[in-house]
């Protein structure tokens, strides 16, 4: 029998030699340490600004951009020790992908937890927002998978194939280890530009607005 760990292991090996053969080549990307946080931070914090998703979490008030920035800052923390975080290598766009099936609950993550509620947001927010990533994570397989949580472009440089570029590599980065992508977006715009990359709308949640939830095969 086969061990799925020992599979993965290898399948994580391959990608990496696979990735060091291209580097000078076509590499687009390079993993973001805690070190690229704030650059991080930033080219999330601009790029969701206005996104109606993302305001549906953050308490609407004068500090609103604060709480979307404090919302980067924890899904950078959930991401980095649970997953993977990803710069272009312009440093002009970013990824954060989650594993959801390597995620643990520790002090660390409580703490992180009671900051997002009380810092982004707002308690009396709390059970609206929990509802919503219910609704979400009920749609989620069982399966390992890549969930792409944020991917985000420096506004003013946006529709210069940045994001398409660092999109394709994260495909291939997880069609390698054979984990589907998974994602949710609310800007309707940005269908088409899914869809050409392979995602397909397996189901629309009705909110205060329209949220699509989206997949595509490894």
């Amino acid at each position: 029998m086969t061990d799925q760990r020992s599979g993965n292991y290898t399948s994580e090996r391959l990608f990496s030699f696979l990735n060091y053969i291209k580097v000078g080549f076509n590499t687009v990307m390079e993993r973001a340490g805690r070190d690229r946080r704030q650059l991080v931070l930033d080219i999330l914090t601009d790029s969701f600004d206005t996104n109606k998703s993302v305001n549906y979490v953050v308490k609407q008030d004068i500090r609103r951009r604060d709480r979307i920035r404090g919302l980067m800052e924890y899904s950078f923390n959930v991401c980095n020790a649970f997953g993977e975080t990803w710069l272009s290598d312009d440093h002009q766009a970013c990824a954060l992908v989650l594993f959801k099936d390597k995620q643990k609950s520790n002090l660390t993550t409580v703490f992180w937890d009671v900051k997002l509620a009380l810092n982004v947001i707002g308690l009396s927010r709390v059970s609206k927002v929990l509802t919503r990533e219910a609704r979400i994570k009920a749609f989620h397989p069982n399966t390992p998978f890549a969930y792409l949580w944020f991917v985000g472009v420096v506004p003013a440089l946006q529709n210069r194939r940045i994001g398409s570029n660092l999109l394709s590599e994260l495909i291939d980065r997880y069609s390698a280890l054979q984990r589907p992508i998974y994602l949710e977006t609310s800007v309707d715009r940005n269908l088409p530009w899914y869809k050409k990359h392979g995602f397909e709308i397996y189901e629309t949640l009705s909110l205060s607005y329209s949220l699509y939830l989206m997949r595509r095969g490894a």
